[in-house]
């Protein structure tokens, strides 16, 4: 898979978030110097191949029968580099989630291998996938159910030291939630208190925080902001940048928030019924999207600009997503597609960079799911 390039865009789609988070570029030269940087990443800290999740359809009481199986996860492959941001799109019920959990182990993989600095971690248990978890760590997306309520804020973001006391003898235990909590923007002398007595994002800074109580390599956050007001999405966003800065953290955004996602991410990959249909940086997926479900989704972004949106196409689909339970043949998105042909009932289109753009030295030049790949200019997308 093609390395990814550093690049960090201001998004006007959501000018009410983009804006604030704007707002914490201290100068003009900054920003400059954080855009379109060529940087080389080496080889991927985490490498995902063929990863599948079926969960079994069964009927019957006593005697249960497996009739069949939801695929929420089918085939799902894509690298991670270290110090990045993959973004991972799509509509509600395409798999994001359960990609998440895969990879923290919360779910057991169907098939498929998960790679961490070589390293199979799907066939890992006890002491050795311990250790690697404490590496890979999770935001979780709803900040008011993910607190345990009767636990201290101390208790809560000190509770990984009880899993791996190597990383915090006891005695050192309340200085170093103290520091994380200061680390995150919260008062350290909030300790003591109890998640309801902070509001929703104090409560997800709390909760990376938790995330960040291990030193871990990968975070994992799964729709960190989707519960949050606007604002507070931006200020969490920027705290979330600036801990990677600081502390060379790779993460793996998962939202469908786009504009956010365009922000945040070095590249992104866009999921479809359990499949990953594009992946590329986010300027070739946003600006020069090649599979028809990515034209479709950005052309459903708001635009601000009356000039742009007057020469933009909106694509409307027709029809249902279908069910992951029975996914159409070939080509998951064809029930949906206008460009749909006999060819893609019967083969499933691998994800590959378009043949016709092969070799070439353009943006759209990266991989997608599709037999009929092509540019599309999506006029101020994102």
């Amino acid at each position: 898979m093609a390395e990814p390039v550093k690049k960090e865009t201001a998004v006007d789609a959501t000018p009410s978030v983009t804006d604030v988070i704007k707002k914490d570029a201290s100068t003009t030269t900054e920003v400059e110097a954080l855009l379109d940087v060529q940087v080389d990443r080496g080889e991927p800290i985490l490498q995902v191949r063929n990863l599948v999740k079926h969960f079994p359809l069964t009927q019957g009481i006593l005697f249960k029968k497996q009739i069949g199986a939801v695929k929420a996860v089918d085939g799902v492959s894509f690298d991670l580099y270290q110090g990045e941001t993959l973004g991972i799109v799509g509509e509600s019920g395409c798999g994001k989630s359960t990609v998440a959990k895969l990879l923290m182990t919360l779910e057991k993989a169907t098939a498929g291998e998960v790679f961490y600095k070589g390293q199979d971690i799907t066939k890992l248990s006890g002491r050795a996938l311990k250790a690697v978890r404490r590496n890979i760590q999770m935001v979780f997306q709803d900040p008011y159910t993910s607190l345990n309520p009767r636990m201290t804020v101390g208790d809560i973001i000190g509770e990984p030291y009880e899993i791996h006391p190597e990383v915090a003898p006891k005695g050192d235990r309340r200085r170093k939630v103290q520091e994380l909590l200061d680390v995150v923007g919260l008062n350290p002398e909030y300790i003591n208190r109890y998640p309801h007595q902070f509001s929703g994002g104090q409560r997800q800074r709390i909760g990376i925080a938790r995330g960040l109580a291990l030193n871990p390599e990968i975070i994992i956050c799964d729709e960190p902001v989707s519960a949050l007001d606007v604002s507070v999405q931006a200020q969490v966003i920027n705290l979330m940048e600036k801990l990677q800065d600081e502390f060379n953290l790779s993460y793996i955004f998962i939202a469908h928030d786009l504009s956010i996602v365009r922000h945040i991410s070095d590249r992104v990959g866009v999921m479809y019924l359990g499949k990953m249909a594009e992946i590329g940086t986010d300027e070739e997926i946003y600006e020069h999207p090649t599979h028809p479900y990515t034209q479709a989704l950005l052309s459903a972004v708001p635009v601000p600009d009356p000039s742009a949106r007057e020469h933009r196409e909106r694509i409307i689909l027709t029809g249902d997503v279908p069910s992951p339970a029975n996914p159409p043949s070939g080509c998951r998105f064809r029930t949906r597609c206008w460009k749909a042909e006999e060819r893609c009932s019967t083969e499933m289109p691998l994800l590959a960079v378009p043949e016709r753009f092969r070799g070439q030295d353009t943006p759209a030049a990266h991989e997608s799911a599709c037999h009929f790949a092509e540019e599309k200019d999506v006029v101020g997308a994102a």
